[in-house]
C-alpha cells in the first residue's frame, strides 16, 4: 500500500497522490510511505525515486543493522521497531533527501501511522518540515521501546521479590530466558543509539541544525533506554548467582546428609561382615543370645552416632 502526504508551497496539504504525478515544484515537501508494498511498488524505489541500487538492496535483505548512508543527497537510513513480542523487532527503512521524505516497512507499524496523523493535525510547512516528519518517525520507534524495556524489569522485580516455593531450576530457567530477551533488546537499542549519534552530528543533512535538538533528545532516551538494559543485564547476573549458590548450598546440605547417613551404617556393615563369615572357631556364634545382643549394640551404636552429628549440626 501507499499513500502520499504533499505539503504545498501555499501551505496546503493533499493526500493520496500518485508518487508520479506529484508536482515537485508546486510542493513545500512530501512524504510517501510505502507499507506492506507489493513487489510492483517496491520497483518504485528504484524506477521512480532512482534510489541508491544498495539502498535498495539493503530495503529488500530484512533484517539489516540500525545505520545510516549517504548517497549524494540522499540519506539512507534502516531503523528498528520493536515488535508485539518483546524478543522482536521489525525494520523500518526510510529515505530522506531535500524536500521529501521515504518511509518502506514490510507490516504496517502503529509507531509510523502515529507519526502521520500528528504530521497531519500539525503539519509543518517550512521547506525543511520533512525532517520533523522523520523526527517523528524516529522518536515514536524509541518511545515504543519503553514499554518493552519496563515490561522485562517489572518482570525481574517480581521474580527476585518471589518468596515462593518454585524449584529454584525453574526460576534460574525463567532468568536465562530473561536474559535471552534482554540480549535481544540490546541488539536493538544499541545500533540505534549509536545511529542517533551520528546523526546529531553529521554535517551532511541540510537543514539538520533547526532540528538537532529534537534529534538529541531522542538519543537521551536512548542513553536512558541502553542504562536500563545494562541495570537489567546485572540484576540478572546477581539473581543467577544467587540462584547458583542456592542450588549448591542445598546439594552440599544433601551430600553432608547422605554422608552421615553412610557413616552411620559403615560400622553397622562391618559387624555383619565380619559375622557373615564362615569360620568353624567363632565363639560368639554358639552363644544362646549372641543374636539379639548384636542386635541391641548395633541399634544402640547407630542410635548414639546419629545423636552425636545431630549435636554436630550435621542434619541443620
Amino acid at each position: 500500500m501507499i499513500r502520499t502526504m504533499v505539503v504545498t508551497k501555499h501551505h496546503q496539504v493533499i493526500e493520496h497522490t500518485p508518487p508520479e504525478r506529484i508536482d515537485r515544484s508546486a510542493a513545500s515537501w512530501y512524504w510517501v510511505d510505502l507499507s506492506e508494498p507489493t513487489d510492483e511498488e517496491a520497483r518504485l524505489l528504484e524506477e521512480h525515486f532512482h534510489f541508491h541500487p544498495l539502498a535498495v538492496e539493503d530495503c529488500m535483505a530484512y533484517e539489516q543493522r540500525p545505520k545510516m548512508d549517504h548517497y549524494d543527497d540522499v540519506h539512507f537510513f534502516v531503523l528498528h521497531a520493536m515488535g508485539e513480542q518483546i524478543d522482536e523487532s521489525e525494520e523500518v527503512d526510510m529515505f530522506i533527501a531535500p524536500g521529501f521524505l521515504v518511509t518502506f516497512h514490510w507490516k504496517p507499524r502503529p509507531e509510523i501511522e502515529e507519526a502521520w496523523e500528528r504530521i497531519l493535525a500539525r503539519p509543518r510547512f517550512e521547506p525543511h518540515g520533512y525532517l520533523h516528519a522523520a523526527y517523528q518517525v524516529m522518536d515514536k520507534l524509541v518511545d515504543n521501546y519503553f514499554p518493552a524495556v519496563e515490561a522485562i524489569e517489572d518482570e525481574l522485580l517480581e521474580l527476585e521479590t518471589d518468596n515462593g516455593d518454585a524449584p529454584v531450576q525453574k526460576k534460574l530457567n525463567r532468568m536465562f530466558d530473561i536474559r535471552n530477551r534482554l540480549l535481544k533488546q540490546r541488539r536493538t537499542i544499541v545500533p540505534m543509539r549509536e545511529l542517533l549519534y551520528r546523526v546529531t552530528n553529521t554535517q551532511r543533512i541540510e537543514g539538520l541544525g533547526h532540528y538537532n535538538a529534537f534529534f538529541t533528545d531522542i538519543y537521551d532516551h536512548l542513553l536512558k533506554l541502553s542504562e536500563m538494559i545494562e541495570g537489567n543485564r546485572e540484576m540478572t547476573t546477581d539473581m543467577r548467582d544467587h540462584y547458583m549458590s542456592l542450588s549448591s548450598n542445598r546439594m552440599n546440605a544433601i551430600m553432608k546428609q547422605l554422608t552421615v547417613i553412610t557413616t552411620i551404617f559403615m560400622p553397622l556393615t562391618f559387624i555383619v561382615g565380619v559375622y557373615g563369615m564362615n569360620f568353624a572357631n567363632m565363639p560368639e556364634l554358639r552363644w544362646h543370645d549372641g543374636y539379639y545382643l548384636v542386635l541391641v549394640f548395633m541399634c544402640a551404636l547407630g542410635i548414639g552416632m546419629y545423636l552425636w552429628f545431630k549435636t554436630k549440626g550435621w542434619f541443620d
